[in-house]
């Protein structure tokens, strides 16, 4: 099969239909074997009863549907585990993501060789309560991750297939799919620019809380990818280090306590010292840590995916 399209939606009955009527408008010229995979996010207006219909008038649909919403990361992992096509693209259900798009980004997979093709909506048609948290948002992911994509956030993405079998998108990590993709080996990450369309139904399903959650699971993709099988290297380090300073501050208290007494100098009692409390809390702090380091690390080295690894190729 040519090309998937996933689409994840939550309450979005006004749209479906005229979305899959301008899909087929582009698509169906081009002669392509293609499916559309319509994942319905526990929605509880008749979305459902919608992809049913178009199911019954069309080949090229398929649905799932969640008995509750789990949010827009489960929609994709199971549209991708569904999908068969050599290309995957995603876009929203909210007509907001032009169709018009699909047979460009999918030739930028198929001929320019990217494993991702990342939409970018250089003009957006949302209110600055949206478009400023978000450049702050992309900024940050950019300096953090080193890649140099200008929306994160755009909903509208091609892969080759071999990335979407090769990652797994949970919590609130769809944001992160190109930085999951390319710690998992895929590098080539493209980046076009797309229309964004005006909203026509409905309201959008995100607050302000979005961004927030955005840059926690940031903290919490950045610290698996680099910590995840190895815990040890950051909490052990810490705690080695922290257990170093507070002993060597209460050493230089004890050393500095005797040679007053030496010398017959008047010296306070060394629990009189606010800092031998600092450096009592430093020594149990850092044995803390450097015991949770210990714990992770034996979890880790008992995970049934300590050596699951990415191949790409082998010969033999």
């Amino acid at each position: 099969m040519d090309l998937s399209i996933v689409i994840p939606l939550y309450n979005e009955e006004e749209s479906i239909n005229e979305l899959y009527a301008w899909i087929q408008r582009v698509i169906d010229p081009l002669n392509w074997s293609y499916e559309v995979i319509f994942v319905d996010d526990g929605s509880n207006d008749a979305s459902w009863e919608k992809i049913h219909t178009l199911r019954k008038e069309s080949q090229h649909v398929r649905g799932i549907r969640f008995r509750r919403n789990y949010g827009k990361s489960a929609g994709l992992f199971c549209g991708f585990d569904a999908a068969q096509g050599d290309v995957v693209i995603t876009m929203d259900a909210d007509l907001q993501d032009s169709p018009e798009e699909l047979p460009e980004l999918v030739r930028m997979v198929k001929e320019d060789g990217f494993d991702i093709v990342s939409g970018w909506k250089r003009k957006r048609y949302d209110p600055l309560g949206k478009t400023l948290p978000s450049k702050l948002f992309n900024r940050t992911v950019r300096m953090v991750s080193g890649i140099k994509l200008h929306d994160f956030n755009c909903g509208l993405k091609a892969y080759r297939k071999e990335v979407v079998k090769n990652i797994e998108v949970y919590g609130e990590m769809h944001r992160y799919i190109p930085l999951i993709a390319k710690q998992a080996g895929f590098n080539r990450i493209g980046e076009k620019v797309v229309q964004h369309q005006e909203r026509k139904y409905g309201v959008s399903k995100f607050g302000i809380e979005r961004t927030i959650k955005g840059f926690l699971d940031l903290l919490s993709v950045t610290f698996i990818s680099k910590f995840g099988k190895r815990p040890m290297h950051l909490f052990g380090a810490f705690g080695t280090l922290m257990f170093i300073v507070g002993f060597l501050s209460a050493l230089w208290l004890g050393i500095s306590k005797l040679w007053y007494v030496y010398h017959n100098i008047p010296a306070r009692l060394v629990t009189d010292s606010p800092y031998f409390y600092i450096a009592l809390a430093s020594m149990v702090i850092g044995t803390q840590l450097f015991l949770a380091g210990f714990l992770g690390e034996l979890v880790s080295r008992n995970g049934s995916e300590r050596n699951q690894y990415h191949i790409e190729e082998t010969i033999n």
